[in-house]
């Protein structure tokens, strides 16, 4: 028989790139198809890539049956400040991709998927502080808007077909292997950038604007810890809050004068701030630590550290 193989949607994305490397370590290169409109970079080449569009139902239905796929990481999405600028090219890809995904797993042709969420499902009537897994969810922006409407989904295939979905309310990340691509807290990743290459920085967020944050190993940590846990233990079937660390753009910008003190960064707020406003500063995540022993590792030292580390090499 053939072997089962994981299908990973959106590969070359900034999650999926990481992704990939993480899930073809556990899991051996050969038993994980990356897919993507575009292909990898070079240096993220990925041993079995196949070009694929989610929303072309009928191709992707084929090529998770040619490759005997099981398992499938939903990536492909169009990001908050993207999404502000496409409407409703957004909202095809971020509801019809799921959809196509949810319906492959209640026909069941594969047995479990993950599909990430967003600390962009909270709106202006969420409390600010400590963020609550279950609160007012009012989003005020396409993004989030899709991103409650997929969170609902999840919840309606699992309760009506028992389909094994499993999410995460991520916040805003920070890896090194890619850059970000067109979300509210982009600055994070492109500042390390500018800080190696040039001497300073325009950020198009407030000095002042807290936002909760994620180095990018802890959030795949996340996903994988997720994915990996009994089925019992998980008890939220729309998107588990997880949470690192919040902090300021000026709270950044002093942790990386540390490493290059002639550093220095401008606030020219755009169209982003006013999504940003409308999210939490930190992000209540007890219901994850309980059900599956979720932790994150990495607070804003280590995670500059790292940065700096990885991108210097």
């Amino acid at each position: 028989m053939k072997k089962n193989k994981i299908l990973v949607i959106g590969s070359s994305g900034q999650i999926g790139t990481d992704l990939c490397l993480s899930l073809e370590r556990i899991y051996g290169a050969e038993n994980i198809i990356c897919s993507d409109l575009n292909p990898p970079k070079e240096k993220n080449h990925r041993k079995n890539f196949i070009k694929l569009d989610v929303l072309d139902n009928e191709m992707l239905t084929k090529k998770v049956k040619e490759e005997n796929i099981s398992e499938i990481y939903l990536l492909a999405a169009s990001l908050s400040a993207l999404a502000e600028k496409n409407v409703l090219i957004s909202w095809e890809l971020n509801m019809n991709s799921l959809i196509n995904v949810l319906e492959l797993a209640r026909k069941k042709i594969i047995k479990k998927i993950f599909w990430p969420s967003s600390i962009a499902v909270f709106g202006p009537d969420s409390p600010k502080l400590n963020t609550p897994q279950n609160t007012t969810l009012n989003p005020s922006s396409i993004y989030g808007i899709t991103k409650l409407a997929g969170e609902k989904l999840c919840q309606y295939y699992y309760d009506k077909f028992d389909v094994d979905v499993r999410s995460l309310r991520l916040p805003g990340l920070i890896g090194w292997r890619s850059l970000a691509g067109g979300g509210t807290t982009d600055y994070a990743v492109e500042i390390f950038y500018h800080a190696l290459k040039n001497n300073d920085y325009t950020c198009f967020l407030s000095k002042e604007t807290i936002l909760p944050m994620m180095y990018m190993d802890d959030a795949i940590e996340a996903i994988l810890k997720i994915m990996t846990t009994k089925k019992e233990n998980i008890k939220i079937r729309t998107s588990y809050n997880i949470s690192a660390v919040s902090f300021t753009p000026k709270e950044l910008e002093k942790q990386i004068k540390i490493y290059f003190p002639n550093f220095n960064v401008k606030f020219k707020p755009d169209y982003r701030q006013k999504i940003a406003d409308s999210w939490p500063d930190s992000i209540d995540d007890q219901e994850a630590k309980v059900d599956w022993g979720w932790k994150a590792k990495f607070n804003l030292e280590k995670l500059t550290s790292e940065m700096f580390k990885n991108l210097s090499n």
